[in-house]
């Protein structure tokens, strides 16, 4: 026992040590990504610019199916997040617009910038938590929960998410299902939406 407690303390002690081996690791995106990030980019080459992003100060354009759009600050377009397990992205909506269902492989916490949103989650026995939000309002969604935001004000809406991993993916439930390659007989299937309705969505999408 007293030999198993002293292997899982010198363990603890060797990761402390990598943990802290290096200042920061930024990543070189002209390099393959690995399982857990980029290799770092060599610290004579980094600059303070490495470490600021600036792809939040405008809002996006939203002229688009779900009048909204969703700026990345992941490590693909700042690669100072990399191996960090940290992210970022700024939401912006048209009067109406939505961020429609869509899962991480991440946790998720949302803060209210301008205008009101409804924003909420599902968890895996189908119970919804949604919640009206306001400026300086904040909202968890708990990993890999499929969850939802839609501006319920009378002005366009800003939100700004932060989530736990430098690449944490977005699925969109909707895309996945009518914008890809999965064929109308199987989606009509699997959605129990008739033909004519999964026609109309890949249409909506282009893929029909």
């Amino acid at each position: 026992m007293k030999n198993l407690v002293a292997f899982f303390a010198f363990t603890l002690l060797v990761s402390l040590c990598q943990a802290i081996e290096l200042d920061f690791c930024v990543g070189d995106t002209t390099l393959p990504r690995g399982p857990e990030g980029f290799a770092c980019k060599d610290p004579a080459n980094v600059t303070t610019d490495d470490f600021v992003f600036t792809g939040f100060r405008h809002e996006s354009f939203t002229a688009n199916l779900f009048r909204s759009n969703v700026t990345l600050g992941f490590v693909d377009n700042f690669p100072a997040l990399n191996g960090l397990g940290i992210s970022m992205a700024r939401l912006d909506f048209a009067v109406g617009g939505v961020i429609p269902v869509h899962s991480h492989r991440t946790s998720e916490v949302i803060i209210v910038t301008r205008g009101s949103i409804i924003a909420g989650f599902i968890d895996a026995r189908n119970n919804a938590f949604y919640r009206r939000l306001e400026v300086g309002d904040v909202m968890i969604f708990p990993q890999a929960m499929l969850h939802f935001q839609i501006n319920v004000g009378r002005t366009p809406a800003t939100a700004i998410v932060s989530l736990n991993g430098a690449n944490p993916a977005v699925q969109f439930t909707t895309t996945s299902l009518f914008a890809g390659n999965l064929p109308a007989d199987i989606a009509q299937q699997i959605t129990l939406l008739s033909q004519d309705e999964v026609m109309r969505m890949k249409r909506l999408f282009g893929t029909a």
